[in-house]
């Protein structure tokens, strides 16, 4: 979700001053001091308070005021909540719960849409497959990230469990923050992208382990990449 104007900038400037550990968790927000920082009305500091409040990140009380809740009260799979932590220090521990989540999450939705995936989202996984291979030998990076993103969301939704169909926008801000923060290796045409082609082909043909086998290797190996590049590099910003 993208806030924008006056109101979604207080937003974004607490969001990230709070995954940053500026903020401390059991300290207080006086609305006063988020006028002053941000230059807006108590009307705006109350309206961005009460966002982050629906995150979980703080919590208000009557004649308590607005307190910092601690990382584990929040709700770490809002999409903004990942992107601010992916903005912050502790990038590479949100970097790495992304890439665990999906290593335990893909394989299994590969195999329950193999056996639940209507023939027209078999296509469209095709599609997709096919779109982000033919992105990868080209070097066209826009291109892989859009069908990468696509093709793990049609994934996710085909198992036919709702609850997996609503983590795809988290593996989507996984994949977005390693085109922002250079964590893509330079050949993109690799044997786990082309892997995305035998993930496609099982769950067409209903073969359930083979379809599981091949998402696994897929997450593997982009963990992989992503921890080689973490030790190599330090996961900096894009500037």
């Amino acid at each position: 979700m993208k806030l924008q104007g006056l109101h979604g900038q207080v937003v974004d400037g607490l969001g990230r001053s709070l995954a940053a550990g500026e903020l401390r968790a059991g300290e207080v927000l006086r609305l006063e001091d988020v006028q002053k920082r941000f230059g807006v009305s108590r009307t705006v500091a109350r309206e961005a308070v009460r966002v982050l409040e629906s995150k979980r990140l703080v919590s208000s009380r009557p004649r308590v005021g607005v307190t910092v809740r601690p990382m584990s009260a929040w709700n770490l799979y809002d999409p903004q909540v990942i992107r601010w932590r992916l903005t912050s220090p502790g990038r590479q521990a949100q970097l790495r719960e992304l890439a665990e989540l999906r290593a335990a999450v893909e394989p299994a939705a590969a195999a329950l849409a193999a056996g639940h995936a209507t023939p027209e989202v078999r296509r469209e996984l095709m599609d997709h497959a096919r779109a982000l291979t033919a992105a990868a030998r080209s070097g066209d990076r826009e291109g892989f990230v859009t069908a990468d993103a696509a093709f793990h969301r049609v994934l996710l939704g085909a198992s036919g469990n709702g609850m997996f169909a609503q983590l795809a926008q988290v593996t989507e801000e996984l994949l977005l923050a390693r085109r922002d923060l250079l964590l893509m290796p330079e050949q993109l045409d690799n044997p786990g992208v082309r892997r995305h082609l035998d993930v496609a082909a099982a769950v067409a043909e209903g073969r359930s382990e083979d379809a599981a086998r091949a998402a696994g290797s897929i997450v593997a190996a982009a963990r992989d990449e992503v921890e080689d590049l973490l030790d190599g590099t330090g996961c900096p910003l894009a500037t």
